[in-house]
């Protein structure tokens, strides 16, 4: 069910990373108004098959005919739309609480249910672009948002949900809202960020140079932190504290946590923003 205003269904998926595991199915907060999100999908590449990530963007780009189901039913969106700056829910695909989100409609959609989950090659969904989803490509997006590689990544290091141990049937599908770290050590390793390219040997060793400070200054930063609240973990443990007590810690840490990505975020876009004005792209190979 959706948890509230201005939350997008974003589906689950197998990712790879030497072995397949499943990412839940989840509700994430749109980055903007009218931004909606374009799922990523596995697909043929002449020589083997390809990740393509998903991302936001101002309408929903391709995403391999892939039949998600929820709205995404192989083209376009038909779990809600964008209008006057809030978010319509569509009944008719979605679970809504009524008593709290009244933005809503209903439409019913001719879903033709087709469960293969990749596109081309031996067996694949035969779906091109359309040119308006090329369009999308080409416009204005953005990457997954922090909650999303948050959410990715809890999933990347749960060995339930690892089809070895699964074996096609992940105890956990989908959740109400995305898997937020509550610690530094359970956040992604910092991102570094391409250098631009300026055609200066000087100049791309400085950018260089910044990257390597602010990444070992951010890493630097996230081992204070997991100290402090490893340091608070004993405490309890000594104390014997009662379980509202660990809550009422545990909520707090994951608020430490979060302020401090969210700023470390702020701070690498800050440092691409001055270095570039660029962007980039592409799919991961397995």
């Amino acid at each position: 069910m959706c948890p509230g205003d201005g939350y997008i269904w974003t589906p689950g998926y197998w990712a790879w990373d030497g072995e397949y595991y499943w990412v839940p199915g989840t509700w994430v907060m749109a980055p903007e108004a009218g931004y909606l999100w374009t799922p990523g999908y596995w697909g043929w590449g002449g020589s083997g098959f390809f990740f393509n990530e998903g991302y936001w963007g101002m309408s929903v780009g391709f995403y391999g005919g892939i039949d998600y189901g929820f709205g995404y039913f192989g083209h376009g969106y038909e779990g809600g739309r964008w209008d006057n700056g809030h978010f319509f829910y569509n009944t008719a695909v979605n679970r809504v609480d009524a008593n709290a989100i009244h933005n809503v409609y209903n439409a019913r959609v001719n879903e033709n249910a087709n469960r293969v989950s990749y596109n081309g090659g031996n067996g694949g969904i035969d779906a091109r672009a359309t040119s308006d989803e090329e369009a999308a490509a080409r416009g204005k997006r953005a990457g997954p948002v922090s909650a999303q590689t948050q959410h990715a990544y809890s999933a990347r290091n749960n060995p339930q949900q690892r089809l070895s141990a699964n074996h096609g049937a992940p105890p956990v599908t989908a959740t109400p809202r995305a898997n937020l770290a509550s610690h530094p050590k359970e956040l992604p390793p910092v991102e570094r960020p391409a250098t631009p390219k300026t055609g200066k040997a000087s100049q791309d060793q400085k950018y260089q140079k910044q990257q390597d400070k602010l990444v070992a200054q951010q890493n630097q930063d996230r081992q204070k932190l997991q100290q402090q609240q490893d340091k608070e973990h004993q405490q309890l443990a000594k104390q014997k504290a009662d379980p509202a007590r660990t809550q009422q810690v545990e909520q707090k840490h994951q608020q430490q946590t979060q302020q401090m990505h969210q700023g470390h975020t702020q701070q690498m876009q800050q440092m691409q923003q001055r270095q570039s004005s660029g962007g980039g792209g592409g799919g991961r190979r397995r």
